[in-house]
């Protein structure tokens, strides 16, 4: 093991030039570990946020190009679900709940504050299967009252039995919901939640719907349900677009792996850089080293021996850089991930369980030290091969 202590003495010898080059490797493994425990609590985030219900099934009105789109108040005037083909639904479900959705933004007021709201009109006995209500209670049939979404009563200071205005009308307020994050079928942390017959008798509404959520009795026949749901109601014309919480996932997924190889892609330049550095400190080494290996060479060693002694000490580098940088990135990712988690719950208290790390965290680590180690390894293998070409008497000439 004479050549690893060779390759020691020479980092020890040269401790600032090896010492840069360290620091460009803890850089590079830092960087690229990091935005891969970044995105990785992404996914975490996001995952959480989505309540994916297995058994549910949502159907809207299919909005054709050149339309607008799904949220555009224009479509939702444009694009509706008439009560016929709600009750097409209703045989095709059978023993499941199909929940009608109604859908509008009216003005909210309460004391001297006012602001746009989404209000959303359901039918009275489907409200506790759908929701939860934290204080007070379920509104009921040919009763007065709504509901407010716990971010918009936590916003206003709204409490069970206030009064607020919705449009032209009064309510008093029966209940607050308890927090339900985002999810594939409705979003009423920042809504207020009437009955479908108090929205029609205000509104003055045709019973056509913006939504329907269908509540599957047997999570295994979600695929033949939206397929006969199609069959049913796209027959001639497509006039609905019908899909569940996975289709909301496969697409999270797609941008996912987008937003992962863009990070890991910036980490991986670093490293690159981090690599060129190396590169050039082997070549350094080697030029300094020129009569060092003729005296080496002269007195028995072989190509190998040289070869693995320049490569000994590039490892070296390497494997000291990207220990450092895999156990800083673990401090690191955790402070950048809490600041992204913070920006983009900001106002909620989504983020204040959100997790940094998982199964999947340390896979990021490991392989951005591995990486490292490879990176670095490899860069010092051209010097190293050309140290190793060279004659003893060659090498003894050199000046």
């Amino acid at each position: 093991m004479i050549f690893l202590d060779l390759a020691k003495r020479n980092l020890r010898l040269h401790f600032i030039r090896s010492f840069l080059a360290i620091l460009g490797i803890i850089i590079g493994v830092l960087a690229i570990a990091s935005m891969g425990i970044l995105g990785h609590s992404i996914s975490l985030l996001v995952a959480n946020l989505i309540s994916d219900v297995g058994d549910t099934v949502i159907v809207t009105p299919h909005v054709a190009a050149g339309q607008g789109f799904i949220g555009d108040p224009r479509v939702s005037v444009m694009a509706r679900i008439p009560e016929s083909d709600v009750e097409a639904i209703k045989k095709v479900v059978g023993s499941g709940r199909v929940i009608p959705v109604l859908r509008s933004a009216e003005e909210m007021t309460y004391g001297d504050d006012s602001g746009y709201v989404t209000l959303l009109g359901l039918p009275a006995g489907e409200i506790p299967g759908l929701l939860t209500v934290e204080k007070g209670l379920y509104l009921k049939e040919n009763a007065p009252g709504c509901l407010v979404g716990y971010y918009l009563a936590r916003e206003f200071g709204i409490s069970p039995g206030s009064r607020v205005g919705i449009g032209n009308q009064t309510q008093r307020v029966s209940g607050i919901l308890k927090e339900r994050g985002y999810a594939a079928d409705i979003n009423p942390d920042y809504a207020i939640v009437v009955t479908d017959q108090w929205f029609f008798e205000t509104f003055g509404d045709e019973k056509e719907y913006d939504q329907v959520i269908v509540k599957a009795s047997d999570i295994s026949q979600i695929d033949t349900l939206k397929k006969e749901i199609d069959q049913r109601l796209n027959r001639r014309d497509k006039v609905v677009d019908i899909y569940d919480s996975r289709d909301l996932l496969r697409q999270y997924d797609q941008i996912y792996n987008q937003i992962m190889v863009f990070l890991l892609g910036i980490g991986a330049i670093s490293l690159l850089v981090a690599a060129v550095s190396i590169l050039n400190v082997m070549i350094i080494s080697v030029t300094e080293r020129i009569r060092e290996v003729g005296i080496l060479r002269s007195i028995g060693a072989s190509r190998k021996d040289i070869l693995m002694m320049f490569l000994y000490e590039a490892m070296m580098l390497g494997i000291i850089g990207s220990t450092i940088g895999g156990i800083l990135s673990v401090v690191g990712g955790y402070f950048i991930s809490k600041v992204a988690i913070g920006v983009m719950t900001a106002g909620t208290t989504f983020g204040e369980s959100a997790s940094v790390f998982g199964p999947g965290t340390f896979v990021f680590i490991a392989g951005g030290v591995l990486f490292g180690v490879i990176v670095s390894t490899l860069s010092g293998l051209y010097p190293a091969w050309q140290a190793s070409r060279m004659t003893p008497i060659e090498a003894l000439r050199h000046e």
